[in-house]
């Protein structure tokens, strides 16, 4: 017998040792409010196939957890995948980009075309029901690496990234004799998954997922017909890098063709910047322009290179920060649980915000506040501003893009610009990189530098940032007027060697171990690319440090 600490319960059990988290959980009667999809054991996450011999401290999932949702959507790719192979069986499925609530995903025929008729969608989507109502087993094996090429599918594009990772064995997960690899657990079959639709969307098709508040209802979809353009413009310029994949990446790397493939990348950034440059100077009369993108989009670098993109195009940029505008710290809005939010539009002082842009806008003197943080209070040092002909305001913010935010200007006077790590490299064709991942590694990297933050403080806190983007910044982002993708293909492979040494400080016995323990597994895929050639202007230089730029 083992002593089994679930914290679920709050209290230990005793359990026949060599019995499945899954046997343990119908052993004690614990349900959770959704199914159970896995277990974090001793701050390690597993499936509910794991077997415990010895005493462990136990925390089972559902969809509603972080890790939950990543494994329901893993394995509805999965689903998805397989359910394409046996209807369309010469076709590849190729999933591309997260947008619209749901997964971007093209199905290329034999002959490379992506078109899909409805009829297919149809028979796709009968067959991924068929096989929900069956509640087939996804079996998965740990198997030599070298003998898993043999078993893997060759569309899943996961051969070449395996063969040069060095891993001694491969999980493969298998579900009507299609197998792949997938990076991580799947729910124990097909029945669980049972909340999901394929709609058609642009050439392909859209998976949409349950919603992270309510997994019984599917998300709504919502066209992002913009961030979706950003998304097909981003595809094209890694075809010109001939980077469509990480093993593609890792090859340029290993033949010492990586420095190319980063200045032609920063190359592609600068012209679209001075594009958008181009945009602003086209509309005489625009007069603000406005930023706004979640944590560590890099909206600093990006402010201060448009602003030279402005200056070549004889205009003169002003930076006005909406946080000298918040209102007194009595005043600030709270959240549900009585702390004051800060992240909240109305923990700025709106009025006096639009009157002073207004006074601006006519040609008037304002004198600019100075909120002073120690004593939560605004004040006023004698800072004047008035706006000349060529002049145009730079504001940017969580904010920025929010209409509420600057309801007195007229719209013809504002430029919105939104800016995201929007897209980024696709490991192979099941398994993309997540946005989230790549902004909070770009975080933990600048955080421990400049601020003394841990991987682990870093970590804990990213939650919090995620809500509040999801409820102030999301929901704004098709206001912009252009989007921007700040990413850049190379990047986690010169911010690997950082970020490896502090995620590998994090604590065996702290909860950010599990988290950790996930990023460390997802660099370890990337190939090393030092930094030294990154430019001094480049929007990664915010988080690897040594910008030319004073933040």
């Amino acid at each position: 017998m083992v002593q089994l600490n679930i914290t679920n319960i709050g209290r230990t059990v005793e359990v026949e040792e060599g019995k499945t988290l899954a046997e343990i959980a119908e052993l004690i009667g614990l349900k959770l409010k959704y199914t159970i999809l896995g277990g974090i054991v001793n701050n390690k996450v597993t499936d509910l196939s794991f077997r415990v011999f010895q005493p462990k401290l136990i925390t089972y999932f559902d969809i509603t957890h972080p890790e939950g949702m990543r494994v329901y959507t893993r394995s509805l790719r999965f689903l998805l995948y397989v359910s394409v192979k046996e209807i369309l069986p010469e076709a590849k499925l190729e999933i591309r980009h997260s947008v619209s609530n749901g997964l971007y995903c093209e199905i290329v025929k034999k002959n490379g075309n992506v078109e899909i008729s409805e009829q297919e969608i149809d028979k796709v989507r009968a067959k991924m029901r068929e096989l929900t109502a069956a509640c087939l087993p996804f079996k998965h094996e740990d198997i030599e690496t070298s003998k898993a090429y043999e078993i893997i599918d060759e569309d899943a594009g996961q051969v070449r990234l395996l063969m040069k990772h060095g891993e001694l064995y491969t999980t493969v997960h298998t579900l009507l004799g299609h197998s792949v690899a997938l990076f991580g657990g799947l729910v124990p079959h097909t029945g669980i998954v049972d909340v999901y639709d394929i709609i058609p969307y642009y050439k392909g098709i859209l998976l949409r997922l349950p919603k992270a508040s309510d997994p019984t209802q599917l998300s709504e979809v919502i066209r992002q017909d913009k961030m979706f353009s950003v998304f097909m413009e981003f595809d094209g310029w890694l075809k010109t890098l001939g980077v469509e994949n990480l093993a593609d990446l890792n090859d340029h790397i290993e033949n010492g063709d990586g420095n190319r493939v980063m200045q032609i990348a920063e190359a592609l950034h600068e012209k679209k910047i001075a594009a958008i440059a181009d945009l602003i100077k086209q509309r005489p009369g625009v007069k603000f322009v406005m930023i706004a993108g979640p944590s560590s989009s890099g909206k600093t670098t990006f402010s201060k290179r448009l602003a030279l993109q402005l200056m070549v195009n004889g205009m003169t940029p002003i930076n006005l920060s909406t946080d000298d505008y918040f209102v007194n710290r009595e005043d600030t809005p709270r959240d549900e649980n009585g702390d004051y939010d800060f992240e909240a539009v109305e923990a700025i002082d709106i009025k006096f915000f639009n009157e002073q842009l207004s006074q601006l806008l006519n040609g008037e003197e304002i004198e600019v506040p100075k909120f002073d943080f120690k004593t939560g209070s605004r004040t006023f040092v004698g800072n004047k501003l008035k706006m000349k002909e060529g002049d145009v305001l730079v504001i940017e913010g969580t904010h920025a893009l929010t209409p509420q935010l600057t309801y007195q200007i007229p719209q013809e006077a504002k430029f919105g610009i939104y800016i995201c790590p929007l897209a980024s490299i696709n490991l192979d064709n099941m398994s993309r990189l997540h946005t989230t991942d790549n902004r909070l590694i770009r975080r933990m990297v600048r955080d421990y530098a400049t601020r003394g933050y841990s991987a682990k403080d870093t970590i804990a806190r990213w939650p919090s940032v995620r809500r509040g983007e999801d409820k102030y910044i999301y929901p704004n982002q098709e206001y912009a007027d252009v989007m921007f993708n700040t990413a850049l293909c190379y990047e986690l492979s010169v911010l690997k060697p950082l970020a490896e040494s502090i995620l590998l400080e994090v604590g065996r016995n702290t909860p950010q171990y599990a988290e950790a323990r996930r990023l460390l597994k997802l660099l370890s895929y990337f190939k090393t690319l030092k930094g030294d050639a990154v430019p001094p202007t480049s929007i990664i230089r915010e988080f690897l440090g040594g910008s030319s730029f004073e933040y």
